[in-house]
C-alpha cells in the first residue's frame, strides 16, 4: 500500500542573525490512509515544525512532503490556501473558538467555505456535546471547548486531521474524553490523524508512534497488545531520551 503521507529527508532551517537553527534535520516517516499516528518527543524536538510544514503553514528548506501523491513542499501560495481549506483540519492546544458564537455556530462557521463538509450537528453529537450545542464557549469547560475544536476540524471532512498538543491545557478526565473523541473519529469516520505530543498517555491512543529528538525521527513503535503495555513502552523510551515531560 502506498503511503498517504511521506516525509523524505525534510529539513527546515531558521536563521536568527548569524545562527542557524535546524528545527527539522532530515525527517523521514510515513503515514497510511486511515491511521492514527503520533509523533512524540521532548519540548524543542521539532514536533510543531513538522505539523506546520505538513499543514502548509510553513515551507521546508529542502526535502519532499508527499500527501496523496502530491508534493506539498512545491505548492505556491494559492495552492497552499486551497490545500489548507479543503484537505486539512487543525486542532490546536488552545481552542481558538469565536466567543460570541455557540458551539454549533463555531462548527457551522468552519464549514461555510467547504463543499464536501459533514453535518455540523451530527459531528457535535459524535463528540458527545449535543446537549451543549447552543452554549457559548464561556459556558463550556476546557475539555468541552477542545471537543468543539475537534468537531470544527472534523466537520470540514478533511483528508488529514492535525493535532498540536491537544491535551496540553486539560485535566486528566478532559484529556481522556478528548482522546476518546479522536479515537472515535479515527475508527468510525476513517479519519487520518497525526498528533504531536510530549505525553506518553496521549500517545498510547495511537496505532503507531514515532520518537523525535533533535529534529530527527529516532525510532518507531507499533501498537500491539494492550494500551497499558504500549504506554509503558512509550514511557520507557521517553525516559531514555531524557524527556522531563512524560
Amino acid at each position: 500500500m502506498d503511503s498517504f503521507i511521506q516525509f523524505k529527508d525534510v529539513k527546515k532551517t531558521y536563521k536568527v542573525g548569524d545562527i542557524e537553527i535546524h528545527a527539522s534535520n532530515g525527517v523521514n516517516f510515513e503515514v497510511n490512509k486511515g491511521e492514527f499516528v503520533v509523533i512524540v518527543g521532548p519540548s524543542g524536538a521539532g514536533k510543531t515544525t513538522i505539523l506546520n510544514l505538513l499543514g502548509g503553514m510553513d515551507q521546508a528548506t529542502s526535502g519532499s512532503i508527499m500527501v496523496d501523491g502530491q508534493d506539498v513542499a512545491l505548492y505556491d501560495e494559492k495552492k497552499l490556501t486551497q490545500y489548507r481549506r479543503d484537505d486539512i483540519g487543525f486542532v490546536f492546544q488552545f481552542y481558538n473558538l469565536v466567543q460570541n458564537l455557540t458551539a454549533l455556530e463555531n462548527v457551522e462557521l468552519a464549514v461555510e467555505v467547504c463543499s464536501n463538509h459533514l453535518d455540523p450537528f451530527n459531528v457535535i453529537k459524535s463528540v458527545g456535546l449535543e446537549e451543549r450545542a447552543n452554549n457559548f464557549p464561556s459556558q463550556l469547560s476546557g475539555g468541552e471547548q477542545q471537543r468543539v475544536s475537534i468537531a470544527r476540524a472534523i466537520a470540514k471532512n478533511p483528508e488529514l486531521l492535525l493535532c498540536d498538543e491537544p491535551t496540553g491545557a486539560l485535566d486528566s478526565k478532559s484529556s481522556k474524553d478528548l482522546l476518546e473523541s479522536l479515537k472515535y473519529a479515527n475508527e468510525n469516520e476513517n479519519a487520518t490523524i497525526l498528533m504531536v505530543t510530549h505525553d506518553a498517555f496521549s500517545a498510547s491512543y495511537a496505532k503507531q508512534v514515532y520518537m523525535l529528538s533533535d529534529g530527527q525521527i529516532k525510532c518507531r513503535l507499533n501498537h500491539s497488545g494492550s494500551r497499558q503495555k504500549f504506554y509503558d513502552e512509550i514511557l520507557s523510551l521517553l525516559v531514555s531520551m531524557g524527556s522531563e515531560q512524560i
